[in-house]
């Protein structure tokens, strides 16, 4: 497979000639993959989807599976969405999709949860969406929050201490500036190699060979 980061949150993956996208939002720009099969949204937060995005794609392609929390079926009424919850799998072509978790990581005791789910992609790459879930297996590349509402910097030290993933990249990260987002790799960096791993500096549009 070969993973794409995009903006903030949005991954893209290419596999066999078919590609899948993950959570095309509000900070992402605008872009286009080939045969596009399937999309996984894992909550319903702008950053993560939006309307704009979702006829973007679908109008560039037919027969594009829509998978996501019900949560988002409800908060985008107008698409053919597959509602999926923790411990379901689902296939999109040559994407094989186990999806985890089922909350979002609370921001503030004021602010209601809402669903999010984490998928793993052909039993290889995982992103948790906003949550720090941890899956039940092994992690062979982990996509990691590194910069959110939600989310302190030792909580994710901590959650990839606890997936020691092989290889890890940030993305969420359009919340910190330059600097901060160095300061984040760096320590990103410093539990993975703890355990033998590698965090892998990505920026929107590079690509990363996964499997």
């Amino acid at each position: 497979m070969i993973v794409t980061k995009r903006e903030h949150a949005c991954l893209s993956i290419e596999h066999e000639g078919a590609s899948l996208v993950i959570d095309p939002g509000s900070f992402t720009k605008a872009f286009t993959v080939e045969n596009l099969l399937g999309v996984v949204v894992t909550h319903e937060h702008a950053d993560h989807v939006t309307p704009e995005h979702l006829h973007r794609l679908l109008d560039s392609a037919t027969g594009v599976e829509l998978f996501a929390p019900a949560g988002v079926a409800a908060a985008h009424p107008g698409f053919a969405w597959q509602i999926v919850s923790a411990g379901d799998a689902r296939t999109a072509g040559p994407f094989a999709l186990a999806f985890s978790g089922g909350r979002h990581a609370e921001i503030h005791r004021s602010i209601p949860v809402i669903d999010n789910l984490g998928v793993l992609v052909n039993g290889l790459l995982y992103y948790p969406g906003d949550s720090f879930t941890v899956p039940s297996g092994p992690v062979d590349v982990l996509a990691v929050p590194a910069s959110a509402p939600w989310l302190k910097i030792g909580e994710v030290m901590d959650y990839v201490d606890a997936v020691k993933p092989r290889r890890v990249f940030a993305t969420h990260d359009m919340i910190y500036s330059e600097v901060g987002n160095r300061m984040a790799a760096a320590r990103i960096a410093q539990v993975a190699e703890l355990h033998g791993g590698e965090f892998v500096a990505l920026r929107p549009g590079d690509t990363l060979v996964v499997g």
